[in-house]
């Protein structure tokens, strides 16, 4: 970012642009008093971590390394839980696992989590037996009951969403710190029913494989190999209520600019990504990498703007480029847009998000997401960014660590009239422990041949 760019932004600057998405709060001064006690709260992640990420995404671009971004579509403030937490980390984990022994490169892992508390709507307002009332647009905002006191906007909610966070990064630290993510102990990262999956006996081989190499590795140099005792991990959600985004955003002694300190890795998704908007006024002004969700409904020129505006000086690490086309639209849509960016000059991370193009309702009204889809989608932006001279540097997920049942397909074959067994989602279906640590192996296996 120029001096004079760095000059003209605020963190408040935002407000002079069309903001969309944002509650309507019916007491301003409740919203003002909420905001001004957040920012004097501590920040939830540190400009070091951000820094350290960014230079991950870097060689991600390069194609040194693979970023594994995912978590819960939307998180809920009961969900704060160590058991639910525990196991979202461990599926991340697991999926990595896979992902190294597979592809031979290392892993940036991101969770969804830990501020993903807040989802757009395609509309403000839900009727139900005649009665309109405001949509949910997550925990961050207002909650899911369809009641009048449920769905008013409460901004005392955006303190409660930086304690749960809080809560949630303290306690994945303190996981990873203690060695959780040891792959001398893989069978800490084993959930109680993974037995029973179709998968278990090549995930077991794959483990076994790798604790012997790594025996063999300590053998060799005379010492244990600590590096394998933790892991990186980091924290990402959508950039929405900006509100609450300003509220953390700080200055930090002796590093130039702002920081977003409420999350590692903020988005812009396809809903706000307006160039004239506030989401993009606010994010082309913070140091955090940034990623921007990308759909067919976007123009090359759209796309080139935003990559202009957001990552003027080409800096590595800095743009991400989650794409999600759906598995019936990628071919047509996203070789274009690789040649534009890469003809302009641009340098990006590019990410697939097979999630979002896929969501379709069953013949019920149920929402879901097919595996076949997901995985068609996951493979064609391989063949794509190959044939088109470009690189693929990670996926994008909406995933959960429990038996739930809101995709149908993978390895046990579910079916729509499966889903009414567990369907928790409060907002888009996510796949579940099975299907997440089938889909990595799949990916694994195209990075093999």
């Amino acid at each position: 970012m120029s001096m004079e760019s760095s000059n003209l932004w605020l963190p408040d600057s935002w407000q002079k642009k069309p903001a969309v998405q944002q509650p309507q709060y019916p007491d301003a001064a409740a919203l003002a008093s909420t905001v001004e006690q957040l920012r004097l709260l501590p920040p939830l992640v540190t400009s070091w971590e951000v820094n350290a990420l960014k230079a991950q995404l870097a060689e991600a671009q390069e194609g040194r390394r693979f970023v594994l971004q995912g978590g819960d579509c939307a998180e809920s403030f009961a969900d704060c839980q160590s058991p639910l937490i525990a196991n979202r980390l461990k599926v991340l984990l697991q999926m990595s696992l896979v992902l190294v022994h597979g592809m031979q490169k290392r892993v940036v892992r991101v969770g969804r989590f830990a501020g993903q508390y807040a989802k757009p709507r395609s509309a403000d307002t839900e009727t139900k037996n005649g009665v309109t009332l405001p949509c949910y647009r997550g925990d961050l905002v207002n909650s899911p009951e369809f009641t009048e006191a449920a769905r008013t906007p409460n901004p005392y909610n955006l303190l409660r969403a930086h304690a749960y966070s809080a809560l949630t990064m303290n306690f994945v630290r303190g996981l990873i710190d203690g060695g959780f993510a040891d792959l001398h102990h893989p069978e800490y990262w084993d959930l109680a029913w993974v037995k029973h999956s179709p998968l278990a006996v090549d995930y077991q081989r794959m483990v076994d494989t790798l604790g012997d190499s790594l025996r063999f590795m300590e053998t060799l140099a005379g010492q244990s190999v600590s590096d394998f005792s933790r892991v990186d991990f980091y924290t990402s959600h959508e950039a929405l209520l900006l509100s609450y985004e300003q509220a953390l955003t700080r200055q930090v002694p002796r590093s130039p600019g702002w920081y977003n300190l409420s999350t590692h890795y903020p988005w812009i998704g396809m809903r706000t990504a307006d160039v004239n908007g506030a989401h993009v006024e606010y994010c082309r002004g913070i140091r955090n990498p940034i990623g921007v969700k990308v759909g067919p409904t976007m123009s090359k020129e759209w796309v080139l703007e935003l990559c202009a505006i957001l990552n003027p000086t080409n800096e590595p690490g800095r743009l991400t480029l989650i794409h999600r086309m759906g598995a019936g639209k990628i071919a047509q849509h996203l070789p274009q847009l690789i040649e534009a960016v890469r003809a302009a000059g641009h340098k990006v991370l590019w990410i697939c998000d097979p999630m979002h193009g896929n969501t379709q309702s069953t013949a019920s009204g149920v929402k879901t997401r097919r595996f076949d889809d997901i995985l068609s989608e996951v493979t064609q932006a391989f063949e794509i960014h190959a044939r088109c001279g470009s690189i693929l540097g990670g996926v994008h997920l909406e995933l959960t660590g429990e038996d739930v049942t809101e995709c149908t397909g993978g390895a046990r074959n579910l079916a729509d009239e499966d889903l009414q067994r567990a369907y928790k989602t409060t907002v888009d279906p996510r796949l579940n422990y099975e299907q997440a640590l089938e889909l990595a192996m799949k990916i694994a296996g195209i990075n093999r041949t």
